[in-house]
C-alpha cells in the first residue's frame, strides 16, 4: 500500500516558489564563477531525461550497479538481515530498487525525493509491484535532516542512495550530506550507497556527453526551469552544453557555456554573461576505494563491506552508522 499523500516538507512562498531554489539559483548566478547545484535539475522533466539517460549505450553506471544488486543479492541480504525499513535518498523512478526489496525482506519502504509527482507517481508503480509492503512516499530536499514518517520512527533502517549521486557534491558538502542521513536514520542504521570508481577519460567524458544529445537536453533543461519556476528569461538557446574531466579533483563536471554575451533576468535581478563564460551545473566525482571509504568515515558511516561490478568500473559498499568519535 501506498500513502495517499506524503508529507511536503519543501518550503515555499506564497507563489507556490521553492526558497531553496531561488536562493541557489540567485546567488549561483551571482558568484564569479557562475554555479547551480545539481539537485535543481531534478523537477519532473529533469527526473524523466535522467531516466533516459540512464538507458544510453555510454551511460554504464546503472547496468554496472544494478549487475552488483543482482549479482550479491544474497550477501547484501545476509549482511542486512530482515524487516527493515528502506529510506532511499533521491528515489527517482526506483529502477533499482525492487532489486534490493526483492532480496531483504524490509518492513517498510521510505522513498526522499524532491520531485513531488514523480516522487508519488514512481511510488504508486513500486508499491504495485509489493503489495504487502508499505510505502511512505516523502517530498522532501534531503540535503537535510528529514522527519520519516511515524510508522517508520521505531523500526531499524537502511539508507539506499545509489547512483553515485554523492560524487555530484563537492568534499565538504558530501561530508555534511553524509551526517544529515545519519541524524535522519539514526544509530544502529545501514547504508548502502553507490559510488562511481575512477577510469579512462573517454569513457567518462562519453557518459556524460552522450551521441543523441540526451545529457545536453538535460543540462538545458535547468535553464528552462529557472525561466519558468523564477520568473526568468535566459535565452535558452545561446548556450551550450559541455562536460569536462577535471584530474585534480578526479571528477566530471557539466557546464552550460554561452555562446555570445547575454543580459538575462530571474526573478527580477539582472545579470550578464560574456561569450565563453559558463555556468558549472555538476560535478561527479570518481572514487578509488582509498578515498570513497575516508569520505563515508568524515561523515560519520564505517565501512562495512565493499562490492563491484565485473568490470570494475563501479563500487557498491555497505557501511554502518558509527559513534561519534574525535580520537583513536
Amino acid at each position: 500500500m501506498t500513502s495517499n499523500t506524503g508529507l511536503q516538507l519543501v518550503n515555499r512562498d506564497e507563489g507556490g516558489v521553492d526558497l531553496a531554489f531561488r536562493a541557489d539559483v540567485l546567488a549561483g548566478l551571482a558568484a564569479p564563477q557562475k554555479a547551480i547545484p545539481a539537485r535543481w535539475f531534478y523537477d519532473d522533466v529533469g527526473s524523466q531525461l535522467f531516466e533516459d539517460i540512464t538507458q544510453l549505450p555510454e551511460y554504464y553506471p546503472t547496468r554496472a550497479e544494478a549487475a552488483i544488486l543482482a549479482g550479491q543479492s544474497g550477501e547484501i541480504a545476509d549482511l542486512v538481515g530482515p524487516g527493515r525499513a528502506v529510506v532511499e535518498f533521491g528515489s527517482g523512478s526506483s529502477v533499482k530498487t525492487p532489486l534490493l526489496l526483492s532480496a531483504i525482506q524490509p518492513s517498510a519502504y521510505v522513498p526522499l525525493d524532491i520531485a513531488g509527482d514523480f516522487l508519488r507517481a514512481s511510488s504508486a508503480a513500486l508499491a504495485a509491484k509489493f503489495p504487502g509492503l508499505p510505502v511512505h512516499p516523502v517530498e522532501a530536499d534531503f540535503m537535510r535532516r528529514v522527519e520519516l514518517p511515524v510508522e517508520v520512527a521505531n523500526l531499524s533502517k537502511l539508507g539506499f542512495f545509489p547512483g553515485s549521486t554523492i560524487g555530484n557534491m563537492i568534499a565538504r558538502t558530501a561530508t555534511d550530506l553524509l551526517r544529515s542521513m545519519r541524524e535522519t536514520l539514526g544509530e544502529g542504521a545501514l547504508l548502502l550507497i553507490g559510488m562511481d570508481l575512477v577510469k579512462d577519460e573517454d569513457v567518462l567524458l562519453a557518459a556524460y556527453d552522450d551521441a543523441a544529445g540526451v545529457t545536453a537536453q538535460f543540462n538545458l533543461n535547468l535553464l528552462t526551469r529557472i525561466n519558468h519556476e523564477l520568473d526568468g528569461d535566459i535565452p535558452v538557446g545561446a548556450f551550450r552544453h559541455e562536460a569536462r574531466w577535471n584530474d585534480t579533483f578526479a571528477r566530471i563536471e557539466m557546464h552550460l557555456v554561452a555562446g555570445t554575451d547575454v543580459t538575462f533576468s530571474v526573478s527580477e535581478q539582472t545579470f550578464t554573461m560574456r561569450a565563453g563564460e559558463s555556468i558549472h551545473t555538476e560535478n561527479s566525482h570518481k572514487f578509488t576505494i582509498r578515498s570513497s571509504q575516508t569520505l563515508l568515515a568524515a561523515g560519520g558511516w564505517e565501512p562495512r563491506a565493499r562490492w563491484t561490478d565485473e568490470g570494475k568500473q563501479f563500487s557498491l559498499l555497505l557501511a554502518e552508522a558509527c559513534a561519534p568519535r574525535s580520537a583513536p
